[in-house]
């Protein structure tokens, strides 16, 4: 086991259901959630080891969410890969301060791979 807390924040319950299958296949502990500010309760009590956020949420925006998580010494270093349906949207999430980004749909392996090396020891 990877022992390694991952955190999906995305509105597409088909999404969600994937990366759930296929994280927790690989290893991963995954938590979800619909929506931004369940992503906020759960890092003031729990951590994260990479945070997996889509960049266009119902009614927030993803963008604001890494800004955010940016902002604040708890959470700044937290590795956060951006997803969105548009390829032309990576120059906006490294703005937003994303580590790293993939458009859908993606390769299963190619978001593994990045994972692994976020999560490594000492990369965090």
């Amino acid at each position: 086991m990877k022992n390694k807390n991952i955190v999906v924040v995305d509105d597409d319950p088909g999404i969600v259901d994937s990366l759930e299958v296929m994280l927790e296949f690989a290893g991963y502990t995954i938590t979800s959630f619909s929506k931004g500010s369940d992503l906020f309760s759960f890092l003031a009590r729990g951590s994260a080891d990479l945070i997996l956020l889509d960049i266009w949420l119902s009614g927030e925006d993803g963008k604001e969410i890494c800004q955010l998580l940016r902002c604040s010494p708890a959470t700044q270093n937290i590795p956060v890969i951006m997803l969105s349906a548009s390829r032309d949207l990576e120059k906006t999430a490294k703005e937003a301060g994303a580590t790293e980004f993939l458009a859908k749909p993606f390769e299963m392996d190619v978001l593994l791979q990045k994972i692994e090396l976020l999560t490594s020891e000492g990369t965090i």
